[in-house]
């Protein structure tokens, strides 16, 4: 039985794999790739269960360990492994360009950000807003943006 071993290791490997595309963890992947890499091994020659049970848990761990360190490092702005900012988060900081001029007294206009239009106004000593302005967010306050005026240069895609 031991020699026929490999075939669950690789049944069990096709399962996890199949089964990550069902959940939103991304960490089943890694251990279909260990039980493949027991699997291989048990195929090659190595009949000792214990053996492949160390190598399905030494890839397992060793990917599971790796993907964290390669998700901080290409997808947050920090290289340090500071926590990965996203949405209402990651808008302290970001570019953008009014949409509407400042009106009313609290100097309120819109802003587009990566697409989104805010409910934006000016950070405190600004001059009120107008259409065409390049700002960048200071804060986010609920569901506004406090922003103020920065200098002509690229634009998110790099151009001017």
């Amino acid at each position: 039985m031991e020699s026929y071993l490999w075939i669950v290791w690789a049944i069990l490997g096709a399962v996890l794999i199949v089964a990550e595309i069902f959940t939103t963890g991304f960490v089943l992947l890694w251990f279909g790739i260990g039980a493949l890499a027991a699997g291989l091994a048990g195929l090659l020659g190595v009949h000792s269960i214990i053996l492949q049970f160390l190598i399905f848990a030494v890839v397992s761990i060793a990917l599971t360990a790796a993907s964290r360190t390669i998700f901080v490092n290409y997808f947050s702005r920090e290289k340090t492994g500071g926590d990965l900012k996203t949405g209402v988060e990651a808008l302290p900081g970001k570019v953008g360009t009014v949409v509407s001029s400042s009106r009313g007294a609290l100097n309120e206009g819109a802003v587009k950000v990566f697409g989104s239009t805010w409910t934006a106004y000016p950070a405190d000593g600004e001059e009120a807003l107008e259409a065409g302005d390049r700002v960048e967010v200071t804060q986010v306050k609920g569901a506004s943006i406090y922003v103020r005026r920065i200098g002509a240069g690229p634009d998110w895609r790099g151009k001017s």
